[in-house]
């Protein structure tokens, strides 16, 4: 048992612990609720990829996640419940992802997950969470996801390729002949069975189809010596990360950048700096965001993003805007559905209208229409040269 100093009661407190007393009750006034109560936190589940071929854009996935978490708790969280991030590496086999996602949902009692990782993944991760938790997947993908709590902010084929093959084909190059190369997985091989009927109603022809596992070994050679032989007027890549870096300076030090065009839909700022200005020559780029995009919402994203991280700041890209819009996506979702039950956030996904970068997005049948920008490489920089309005996302999924 300690004796107390009668001196440190509420009766005996003294000026100097008035004063002291006072400043902390002015300082606790000032905190949101959930501080003030010792909020139990609002727990996402990050994935990105770490580690792998697509390890370049983790920094930029988490920088930006990091941005709208802050953001969000600023003003009070999730349901009065300030967010913790949980970061995942989403970049080795699928099965690693999904011993993860079991660890996250038993240990760590996550609220709900976002992931920026490849197809791969995703589909392993939606059968191992099996709709227990939300789940909002976020980089580019080949569409036909509607898994039951699942919310897909990602473009898809229908944003990206549609109108920008159409244009490149009727505009721009016109080719007529085209060259496929991607990496051997369902993204890829799914994206250019779409590309395929798109060359077809416009009167073109696919002189080939090349397809390479994922790993920075891949030298693409040959693949690009069977390009020049081929002598297509367009290259369609659906490499990812540094495979993408890799096939871009080979195809350019083969001496065919000049007279071939090549439009690449997982080309963003990081990639495009590892390429490099002398490898990308009549390189162009579809997406749903460029640094460069001239709109209010990312004027002042931008003037945040460099606030916070100032001259450390990893470069801006897609899919790092987008897992900033899987956050900001969490709360609108989890604030319509008064929670995060699944019947729940199912019917308040339908038709939710909320603020994101580059401009706000309305979801419909999990998914959201989005403007496309058409971008050519300038060096390292992207100069968008055709803007798609509100391209639908061309998804149907029976939401409940």
């Amino acid at each position: 048992m300690t004796l107390q100093d009668p001196r440190s009661t509420a009766t005996g407190i003294g000026r100097r612990g008035a004063l002291q007393f006072g400043a902390a009750l002015a300082a606790a006034a000032a905190l949101p609720s959930w501080a003030q109560a010792g909020g139990k936190p609002f727990k996402i589940g990050l994935f990105i990829p770490i580690s792998g071929p697509a390890s370049l854009f983790a920094a930029t996935d988490r920088a930006c996640a990091d941005l709208a978490v802050e953001q969000i708790n600023k003003a009070g969280g999730i349901l009065g419940r300030p967010i913790q991030l949980v970061v995942v590496d989403a970049g080795g086999p699928p099965a690693d992802s999904a011993k993860s996602a079991v660890r996250l949902m038993l240990e760590e009692k996550v609220d709900l997950m976002v992931g920026s990782h490849d197809s791969a993944t995703r589909q392993t991760l939606i059968g191992t969470i099996k709709g227990k938790v939300p789940y909002i997947y976020t980089p580019v993908y080949e569409g036909g996801e509607c898994a039951p709590n699942t919310y897909v902010l990602a473009d898809t084929p229908q944003q990206q390729i549609k109108p920008s093959l159409e244009w490149l084909m009727t505009q721009g190059p016109k080719a007529k002949k085209v060259f496929m190369v991607g990496n051997d997985y369902v993204w890829p091989r799914k994206c250019n069975e779409f590309a395929k009927g798109v060359i077809a109603a416009q009167g073109g022809t696919v002189l080939g189809e090349e397809y390479l596992p994922l790993g920075a070994a891949n030298k693409f050679e040959e693949v690009v010596g069977r390009i020049k032989a081929a002598r297509p007027d367009l290259v369609i890549s659906t490499c990812v990360g540094g495979d993408n870096i890799n096939f871009n300076r080979t195809f350019a030090s083969f001496g065919l950048a000049k007279d071939i065009s090549r439009v690449s839909y997982l080309l963003e700022e990081n990639t495009l700096a590892g390429i490099g200005a002398e490898s990308s020559e009549n390189l162009y780029s579809c997406m749903s965001y460029f640094a460069s995009i001239d709109s209010e919402a990312n004027k002042q994203f931008k003037a945040a993003y460099f606030a916070k991280f100032g001259d450390k700041a990893p470069p801006l890209s897609l899919l790092g805007v987008d897992c900033y819009n899987g956050v900001v996506a969490a709360k609108a979702l989890v604030t319509a559905a008064k929670g995060t039950g699944a019947a729940a956030m199912m019917a308040a996904s339908q038709g939710l209208h909320f603020d994101a970068v580059p401009a706000p997005m309305t979801m419909s049948q999990q998914h959201v229409d989005k403007t496309m920008y058409l971008a050519l490489c300038k060096g390292t920089t992207f100069q968008v040269i055709q803007t798609f309005a509100d391209v639908k996302h061309g998804q149907t999924c029976k939401t409940a």
